[in-house]
């Protein structure tokens, strides 16, 4: 029992990380803008908020929890806000190829991350040295009295807030997208940016501000993991291909925040259960380290033969708009 619970707890902090990216990447698709930089803008979130945690506890004598943890937030958020600025620029108001862009911006941020990250290690006195620990016991806090109930208390309330964050804003984009106007223009553009735009929406200010939101987003996910699931320090290439994963499950998702939930915890559990598998040989170990990837093609082949339209991508992911050419 103790093995199963410990089990699904890792599966859920691991599915965390890969929520957040979701999420972002769910807002950026549904406005048509395909970006592949997620996995690059984790990076840069993380790394921003874990400097801006670094330097803010450098810096004061009696470094407090409080303005730690808002001066990580407010980095992670400007570093994101960034990379996905980049992005929208090259891609909606140059109209450069979704694609190239989106792998060259991972693979600027994933330079970009390691590059600060070992900076900051020689500052703070060699590789691995970094830690931010009065700012990552604030993202680390768990709820007092829910949290020590036996047996259930660690599963059900044994997480920071940023875990918590991860749930609200999946359920508040959910609500946007189906229950707003705002929702209901920017699932518009996304499939019909022509229509959209001759509907009298601003078809470019969407895609921006769901672009870049969606980035900070992201980003967030990347202050997670360095933060909450790291405790304040850094590892070059630590992420992993949790970004691509992300990206992966927005697949698997459908498009819908609400399913990226219960999705995330599936990708996070199918993403260590090798490590509780016993006997299991380095090259099987490998093989199951695939299983994310290949439920993600079932699912793709499933919805594909099914061909409801509620479960394909905009329309126009990946296209940029001529408006010329209405």
């Amino acid at each position: 029992m103790n093995v199963l619970l410990t089990f699904l707890h890792q599966a859920i902090l691991q599915g965390i990380a890969i929520l957040f990216g979701a999420t972002g990447e769910i807002m950026t698709e549904k406005s048509g803008n395909l970006n592949l930089g997620i996995p690059g803008i984790m990076y840069m979130g993380g790394i921003a908020g874990l400097m801006g945690a670094f330097f803010y506890e450098k810096g004061a004598e009696q470094p407090g929890v409080v303005p730690g943890v808002l001066i990580s937030l407010l980095w992670c958020a400007v570093a994101s806000a960034l990379g996905g600025l980049i992005y929208a620029f090259l891609t909606v108001t140059l109209r450069a190829n979704q694609n190239v862009v989106g792998l060259a911006l991972t693979t600027f941020g994933t330079g970009f991350g390691n590059f600060f990250g070992g900076s900051i290690s020689k500052i703070a006195g060699g590789v691995g040295q970094i830690s931010v620990k009065t700012t990552a016991s604030g993202f680390q806090a768990t709820i007092p009295i829910l949290s020590d109930i036996p047996v259930i208390g660690r599963l059900l309330f044994g997480y920071g807030f940023l875990t918590c964050c991860a749930l609200i804003i999946a359920a508040a984009a959910t609500w946007l997208l189906v229950r707003t106007r705002v929702g209901l223009h920017l699932v518009a553009v996304g499939e019909s940016p022509a229509t959209a735009d001759a509907a009298g929406i601003n078809v470019n200010r969407y895609k921006y501000v769901a672009t870049i939101s969606g980035a900070v987003i992201a980003g967030f996910g990347g202050l997670y993991f360095v933060m909450e699931y790291l405790g304040g320090t850094w590892a070059n290439n630590g992420f992993g291909d949790r970004g691509w994963l992300a990206v992966a499950l927005v697949i698997l998702a459908l498009w819908s925040p609400a399913k990226a939930i219960w999705g995330s915890f599936v990708f996070g559990a199918l993403y260590i259960i090798y490590i509780y598998i016993p006997g299991v040989s380095r090259a099987m170990q490998e093989l199951l380290k695939m299983l994310p990837y290949v439920v993600t093609i079932l699912v793709l082949i499933m919805t594909s033969r099914r061909n409801r339209p509620e479960d394909q991508p905009p329309a126009s992911l990946g296209l940029s708009y001529f408006r010329e050419e209405r």
